[in-house]
């Protein structure tokens, strides 16, 4: 088979781990990065990408989604999380089907691609579905299906089969860019028997977990009243906690949780516009990073958010936790960088394949052009730059696994209008049907 080959000239890397500050080449091999140096020959070069005027930077991994949910997106605003998920959400998901989850994930995949998200983990419905927008889009995802049982045995059983035939059917397909992970989606809607069977199987399977955990003050009250307990105590007390779990928001933490979390090597999850959006609360990503705890970032479903744009979520996380804590230093730029790349792979364990731009990584890799307004005069800190001038529509090229998803800002895999027209009738026969 031969080499399908690309070469970008000329650009300024930006790295989480290695700032650079002279321009370079960087050539990509089929799904990975080749080489970077000086200067590369063109010599048998399929594709030469004229970086000058650009950055490069890893392709941004968004930890946290719903990605069919962007089909909602305006649907119910100015409400609490409760007000929000019973009266209005629930109602219109209870009339999904396999097709109106297809169309929805191809919709935020034209977001995610726009504004140079190139992986991102997901928990919802019809799950396959989500998959094969995955596989046309050229993303990568981690996709978990939502498993919500309340207690009732034949559904729990049901939910873990349903996560189980996702594992069987999808980890591992569309060129290895899907994997799946277990998604119960919370402890106050998964049974302690469905908790303990996913920790069980997770175990036996190597799969990860993904979930909902301390996102408003009412949950934890709950949980005190039901359980004697706070969510992350409850969890560790049944053994669900480890270094393969996922947990999304993670906003009311005492110190003792934070521990916890430490303890078991937990992956949070950071969720600020939309935690903001539902006055879920602010969580306390400053005093978990001082604890040497990974935190990625994600942008909850654009229903709660209500885009997809991870650098105005990284820009969000920064400017909140400096006001929150009254201390301008914390969150700077650089970490909040890192958060959205190299982090946000640890958190799904990928960091061997992605977040970073080294020889032998995958090429998931964004451009962002720095000849916009917004981006005029060059800061000396390219990060400063990226996080707090930047925003999505500044992403020019978008690259996932050696493929070119979006080129000067023309997507190359997806009919962006196409699917504009499908999701603009798909919501409107979803409300008809309320």
């Amino acid at each position: 088979m031969q080499d399908n080959t690309i070469l970008i000239k000329n650009v300024l890397i930006l790295n989480p781990n290695n700032f650079g500050n002279s321009p370079q080449d960087v050539l990509i091999k089929n799904d990975l990065i080749y080489e970077i140096s000086d200067k590369i020959e063109e010599e048998n070069v399929d594709k030469i990408i004229d970086g000058s005027e650009k950055l490069l930077l890893p392709g941004f991994i968004n930890t946290h989604t719903h990605l069919s949910m962007t089909l909602f997106r305006g649907l119910a605003d100015d409400l609490s999380l409760d007000e929000w998920l019973n009266d209005n959400i629930w109602p219109i998901e209870a009339n999904l089907n396999e097709y109106y989850c297809y169309i929805g994930a191809l919709l935020g995949a034209v977001e995610l691609i726009k504004s140079g998200t190139t992986t991102f983990s997901d928990m919802y419905f019809y799950m396959e579905d989500v998959a094969k927008a995955v596989e046309k889009s050229g993303l990568r995802a981690a996709l978990s299906y939502g498993m919500i049982d309340f207690g009732d045995e034949e559904k729990r059983k049901s939910e873990i089969e349903t996560n189980l035939q996702l594992f069987k059917n999808c980890n591992n397909s569309a060129d290895g860019r899907i994997k799946v992970f277990f998604g119960p989606h919370s402890p106050y809607t998964a049974s302690e028997e469905l908790l303990k069977e996913v920790r069980r199987l997770a175990d036996e399977n190597d799969i990860r977990i993904h979930i909902h955990v301390s996102e408003t003050q009412k949950e934890i009250n709950d949980s005190i009243d039901e359980k004697g307990m706070r969510p992350f105590e409850y969890l560790d007390s049944i053994g669900f906690l480890g270094p393969d779990v996922v947990c999304a928001h993670s906003v009311w933490l005492s110190d003792e949780e934070i521990e916890i979390i430490k303890k078991h090597d937990v992956k949070i999850s950071h969720n600020p516009c939309s935690n903001m959006k539902l006055a879920s609360g602010i969580a306390p990503i400053s005093k978990l990073l001082e604890n040497d705890i990974c935190v990625g970032i994600g942008t909850d479903g654009a229903s709660s958010n209500n885009n997809l744009d991870l650098i105005e979520e990284l820009k969000t996380a920064s400017l909140l936790q400096k006001v929150s804590t009254l201390d301008p230093k914390v969150l700077t730029s650089d970490e909040a960088l890192a958060i959205g790349t190299i982090n946000g792979a640890r958190v799904l364990g990928l960091e061997d394949e992605i977040g970073s731009v080294e020889v032998g990584k995958k090429a998931d890799l964004i451009l962002i052009d720095t000849n916009c307004a917004n981006m005029v005069p060059d800061s000396s800190n390219l990060t400063s730059n990226v996080i707090y001038s930047a925003n999505g529509s500044n992403v020019d090229t978008t690259i996932c696994n050696g493929q070119i998803l979006m080129e000067n800002k023309k997507l190359t895999t997806l009919d962006e209008q196409d699917i504009y027209k499908k999701a603009k009738e798909a919501i409107d026969e979803l409300k008809k049907a309320i």
